[in-house]
């Protein structure tokens, strides 16, 4: 019997706020969180806009798991518990087994790597910290998790670059529908703050200056962003035996490789993933009304991806609605299609398509409708999150008003 997954709460942390509720107000409005970044270890980048989180939340995590923890992991942890909140769900013996996750990042503990080679090469250090490995690792997000939630099921890292986070809830949705799970915690999360890190993204002249204006015309690269995005998927069943409140259903999954560039995109790779998506969900193209771009704000990627959405969904193309939310809270890379997962599932609850912000000039090169500047009102039974990332790894999400 094929399992249907449904999602049953969400949690998630950006520059837009430290909450899915605040996060879902701002992307709604089109306010963009993208300014100068000021964080004090960044050394001689002055100048550099990003989205960074201001302050994080309060939180009653136990010191000896804090202290264990990169800021990626910390921000995973914090969504993931919202999440769990959410959903009314909480582990215990009996269940445990059946509880996993799965956590998309599209790099490591990247404020621990720095600290540690600034101590040993600049500083002099001889020893470094003891928990420097298992802080760094790519695994350590979904490994925190689990301790943090007492999840004892299937439990990994996936890492996909900026298709990460979908790629995680792929992997998940497969946990459930094959039976090892009833519920998995899943999403993305990506701390890119540190000056080594920056001064590589700046040497591939992909940055934008000042801001992210995906499908404008006068777009001049993309925006950096911090944040993680978690979502409680459960068997259906498994939901509705508890009365959980279902928040959306995951219709269908797409995945393909362009086996093309390490880093340029193509046409008919991400083409490939949403016919697959719409193939796996049982959808024809006419059903979708809100497509999640990944829409990047570079030159190429955005028409790129206007190119294959023509080739896939038609004249259809030109009436659904179409949005970056990447414009407000930057490109967050292993947390974006996280965050853009929440995106959707709110644009089904509440009928409102998230508009694309800063944008300013017309490209007959993205003449699609990717509702600019203003949010608008429309039904959404069906919305599709469209992830596709350096190395030609494309994985594409769709959702369902249950």
């Amino acid at each position: 019997m094929d399992r249907r997954v449904v999602i049953t709460g969400v949690g998630g942390l950006c520059g837009l706020g430290t909450d899915a509720a605040s996060m879902w107000k701002e992307m709604r409005e089109g306010r963009s969180a993208i300014g100068p970044i000021a964080n004090s270890e960044l050394h001689d980048l002055e100048g550099m806009t990003g989205a960074e989180i201001k302050a994080l939340p309060q939180h009653d995590i136990n010191r000896k798991q804090f202290v264990s923890m990169a800021r990626f992991s910390l921000l995973a942890v914090l969504a993931a518990r919202e999440a769990m909140r959410q959903a009314g769900l909480s582990c215990d013996e009996g269940n445990a087994h059946r509880f996993g996750a799965t956590v998309g990042v599209g790099g490591l503990g990247w404020d621990v790597m720095e600290e540690t080679y600034r101590a040993l090469l600049l500083d002099g250090a001889r020893r470094v910290g003891i928990l420097a490995v298992p802080k760094t690792m790519p695994s350590a997000a979904a490994g925190q998790v689990s301790l943090s939630l007492g999840l004892r099921g299937p439990v990994f890292g996936v890492t996909s670059a900026c298709a990460s986070a979908n790629h995680a809830i792929a992997s998940a949705v497969d946990q459930i529908k094959l039976g090892r799970a009833d519920v998995m915690v899943s999403g993305g999360s990506d701390a890119p703050f540190a000056w080594g890190v920056l001064k590589a993204w700046e040497a591939m002249r992909v940055l934008s200056p000042d801001t992210c204006r995906p499908f404008s015309a006068d777009r001049k690269g993309l925006v950096l962003g911090e944040g993680a995005g978690m979502a409680v998927l459960e068997s259906y069943e498994h939901a509705t035996r508890r009365g959980a409140t279902i928040l959306a259903e995951i219709a269908g999954v797409g995945l393909s490789a362009d086996a093309f560039h390490i880093a340029a995109p193509s046409v008919e790779g991400p083409a490939s993933a949403m016919r697959a998506c719409l193939a796996d969900a049982g959808l024809n193209a006419e059903d979708v009304d809100y497509l999640n771009a990944h829409g990047t704000g570079t030159k190429s990627n955005d028409q790129t991806e206007t190119a294959a959405i023509k080739r896939v969904f038609g004249n259809h193309a030109y009436l659904m609605s179409i949005s970056s939310t990447k414009s407000t809270h930057a490109h967050c890379l292993g947390a974006a299609s996280a965050l853009e997962m929440i995106a959707c599932v709110m644009a089904i609850q509440e009928d409102v398509v998230p508009p694309t912000a800063n944008y300013r000039e017309p490209d007959p090169a993205c003449d699609l409708d990717i509702t600019p500047n203003v949010p608008r009102e429309r039904k959404v039974p069906v919305a599709m999150s469209n992830a596709f990332a350096m190395g030609g790894t494309n994985a594409v999400l769709a959702f369902r008003q249950v």
